[in-house]
């Protein structure tokens, strides 16, 4: 079977391992000239600056991915077999330079594969520093008595409402995590699965009737610690005050099972993914523009009536049509290929790693459109973010690798985040210092920080002058809390704006998750990993469901391997 993979996210990468190990062909089509989408890096005077996600959870679903090897059998007869072999090594990753071409990777590529040296990581001692406007600051540990001494010696906080809520959260993901991240929530069956009879008996422990907010202001009497959990709504681009408290479970990932970091840095995921994809003999074509999904409409399976928008002739190759994925006849519309800077490329199925809403408007133009696409348009799109990249000449040891200077009013800064589509003028600041944990990212007495603010989707504000104000609320906020002048200090800048967000990777409205979860509908009405109204083709990526952030993609690839091989 001939598989098409548009765009290399890792979602993208993700599905193209997973075929490919089962010894179909897969070509993936990335517009840049290099892989990972919104997980990128910049290089500029020793300083190297990871310039999408910061957090790494789930660590073991790219061990899955770096271990598979091709089993190059023919699937077709045996597509249940979702059998995966471990690999004793997997290979290196040294980060290229967003201006490489396809050329000068594939050349690194081959000097790494030669090396074989294995992608490692480790787990964070603390997960977040985090500095209030009253002046408290404590670390959230993931070993239990530190936290607990953190939390008791700074808050006023009852240390066992911290482990009532993270043991809810292990249970809702616990009792959810197969039916709403490791599986398709749109398809009915995967509600009747005996692992997932259990879940109506618990709905009403789920939160979906409350917000994240409500229900850690009712579980927490330290407005601090409540401050601190409704941050985790903004894992994937939404409010506290609007969210479901079904989305509390994301600080399992982080606090139960744990923050990780790779010993080379966030861009070394997508590049070990890129380079297990090439051992595996996926074809990348980079620089290379999908401009349509190509839909065709078959009456039966043996009567191929040449209707691709194109004009062009549909090439079947696989012979026997039982030989391919259409192995019972069918009338409908099926993806049979996608047009690539104007040419038309023929695959027996294709999975679009790209953002929906991007897709639905700009990649369904021919004689069939996306059938979603009016229910997309009426979506509330998710938080953006306006980064700082700054190489900073100085070394500051109050900071850790991961920090969070709060709002003094979070309330605010969500309604003007979604409600005016405004920055506010006391914005939450992130600060992400890599060179913490990874010596090279900055020259000796140097640090990388990545310095991130949440920012309203792009809806044509002066982004200008938005940048210049953000700026200098954010230099006055960092000056009020270590008493310094921070400005003094940056040797280097580079500024990623909702703009540039949604020019670089194709993000409608520059919005990072497709749309928000500010609503306890919002999982219905995600974009689902199928269409009901197109067969052969599958949705992968941070905009379709589980959601967005690495371990959620990697989820949405699993999920697509198995529409693909019907398991």
């Amino acid at each position: 079977m001939k598989v098409a993979v548009i765009g290399s996210g890792v979602a993208g990468l993700a599905t193209a391992i997973r075929v490919a190990a089962r010894g179909d062909i897969v070509t993936l089509f990335e517009k840049n000239g290099t892989p990972g989408g919104k997980i990128s890096q910049i290089r500029d005077k020793g300083y190297r600056f990871d310039t999408g996600p910061s957090l790494f959870t789930l660590p073991n679903l790219v061990d899955e991915l770096l271990s598979m090897k091709s089993n190059q059998v023919d699937h077709s007869a045996n597509a249940n077999d979702n059998t995966v072999n471990a690999m004793s090594q997997s290979v290196d990753s040294n980060g290229q330079s967003d201006k490489a071409n396809s050329q000068a990777i594939n050349s690194d590529v081959q000097t790494s594969l030669s090396g074989k040296n294995s992608f490692n990581y480790f787990r964070l001692e603390n997960s977040c520093r985090y500095f209030y406007p009253d002046g408290t600051v404590f670390d959230f540990f993931q070993d239990t008595q530190k936290l607990r001494e953190q939390i008791e010696n700074n808050t006023d906080e009852n240390f066992e409402n911290i482990l009532k809520r993270l043991n809810q959260s292990e249970f809702i993901y616990n009792l959810t995590s197969d039916l709403f991240i490791f599986n398709s929530f749109h398809r009915f069956s995967n509600f009747l699965k005996e692992e997932n009879r259990s879940i109506p008996l618990h709905l009403h422990k789920l939160g979906f009737h409350s917000t994240m907010h409500s229900a850690n202001k009712s579980l927490f009497k330290d407005k601090r610690i409540v401050q601190l959990f409704d941050r985790y709504a903004t894992y994937n681009g939404s409010s506290p005050y609007k969210a479901p408290a079904t989305l509390n479970m994301i600080s399992h990932l982080e606090h139960n099972i744990g923050a990780f970091f790779p010993e080379k840095g966030i861009y070394s995921i997508a590049d070990s993914l890129y380079k297990k994809g090439v051992e595996l003999g996926v074809n990348f074509e980079f620089n290379s523009l999908v401009n349509e999904v190509i839909v065709e409409k078959f009456k039966d399976t043996r009567e191929r009536k040449n209707e691709i928008s194109s004009g062009e002739n549909y090439n079947d190759n696989s012979g026997d049509e039982n030989t391919s994925n259409f192995g019972k006849p069918w009338r409908g519309k099926r993806a049979v290929g996608v047009r690539v800077n104007g040419v038309s490329k023929y695959f027996d199925y294709v999975v679009c790693d790209t953002d929906v809403s991007y897709a639905a408007e700009n990649m369904f133009n021919g004689r069939y459109r996306h059938p979603l696409k009016k229910r997309l348009s009426k979506l509330e799109p998710s938080s953006s973010a306006l980064i700082f990249y700054w190489g900073i000449k100085g070394e500051f040891n109050r900071l850790d690798i991961h920090n969070i200077l709060f709002a003094s009013n979070y309330k605010e800064e969500f309604d003007y985040l979604f409600k005016k589509r405004e920055l506010y003028s006391d914005p939450t600041v992130y600060i992400f210092i890599s060179k913490k944990v990874v010596p090279g990212d900055a020259p000796d007495g140097c640090e990388n920080w990545f310095v991130m603010v949440n920012a309203p989707y792009n809806n044509g504000q002066d982004w200008q002058t938005v940048i210049a104000n953000a700026r200098k609320s954010i230099i006055q906020k960092i000056d009020k809390t270590f008493n310094i002048k921070i400005e003094d200090y940056i040797d280097v800048e580079h500024i990623a704006s909702p703009v540039t967000i949604e020019r670089n990777t194709l993000s409608s409205k520059g919005a990072l998750y497709g749309s928000s979860s500010n609503s306890m509908f919002s999982a219905f009405l995600r974009h689902p990993n199928t269409l009901n109204k197109i067969k052969n083709l599958s949705f992968t990526g941070g905009s379709t469901h589980p959601g967005g952030g690495i371990p959620l993609c990697l989820a949405s690839a699993i999920i697509a391997e198995k529409e693909i091989y019907k398991l």
